[in-house]
């Protein structure tokens, strides 16, 4: 019986922890975020949803559980390169773990679930940015603004753009964006006019590795470094280079 657990009783055979959330995370790859429910994860079980309540209070419980399990094959980066390329490393393999599972940004968003396989995450990610010199406040804060980063932009990712878009993808709603705009009336839209490729043009992978890199140039100035802009630029092209690597 789990410590949480308000049942009383024997468990019921078959079903523990790691069952449950390897059920939850086949319902949530084949039904979404919408569709994942006691029910349902408890049918995937083959028990009753009762059953459930040995392990987890209720649908929130749940949710903890599955934001550890979506973590338990997320890989670290190796220690190489500076601190700012294994942050930035750090965060491009977040985001394609994250995009790689079907709304899993949606369950980890703004959840705080302290799992083993987080907090192994979270260790091992603080230890570099200590060793890098940053003190334990700005270490703490730093951890967290990237992670929020990340689960945000992945979130934006893996919702419909728009009702009127349904069905297409982002690049052809994209386009149609840009389309819209340039038939603005210039003389009250001169802006949006102006930048429509600019505005819709850029690929998602572009727009992440642009608030990437200015993010790490913030912690790079906590640091008292100022990279040059051409350092910003060659970084910016080999996070692109790096989210476009055939297999990745």
């Amino acid at each position: 019986m789990a410590a949480d657990s308000v049942a009383e009783g024997s468990a019921p055979s078959g079903v523990s922890r790691q069952t449950l959330a390897e059920a939850a995370l086949r319902v949530l790859e084949r039904e979404g975020f919408g569709g994942l429910s006691m029910r349902k994860v408890a049918a995937e079980l083959g028990v009753k949803a009762a059953s459930l309540y040995w392990h987890v209070r209720g649908k929130e419980q749940l949710l903890d559980l599955l934001t550890d399990a979506l973590m338990a094959d997320a890989e670290l980066p190796p220690r190489r390169g500076d601190w700012r390329q294994q942050l930035r490393e750090y965060s491009l393999r977040y985001r394609r773990h994250l995009l790689a599972k079907r709304d899993a940004a949606r369950v980890v968003a703004g959840r705080l679930a302290l799992g083993p396989h987080l907090l192994r995450l979270m260790e091992d990610q603080l230890d570099r940015l200590r060793e890098a010199g940053f003190s334990n406040a700005d270490a703490a804060l730093a951890s967290y603004l990237l992670g929020v980063y990340v689960q945000g932009f992945v979130l934006q990712e893996q919702v419909p753009l728009s009702g009127e878009t349904e069905g297409a993808s982002r690049s052809e709603a994209a386009r149609a964006a840009s389309d819209r705009l340039r038939a603005l009336p210039e003389a009250t839209f001169p802006n949006l006019v102006t930048l429509a490729d600019d505005l819709a043009g850029p690929s998602m992978e572009e727009r992440f590795v642009f608030g990437l890199e200015r993010l790490l140039d913030g912690l790079a100035a906590l640091l008292g470094e100022t990279p040059a802009p051409s350092t910003a630029e060659t970084a910016s092209r080999e996070s692109r280079q790096e989210v476009a690597r055939p297999g990745r």
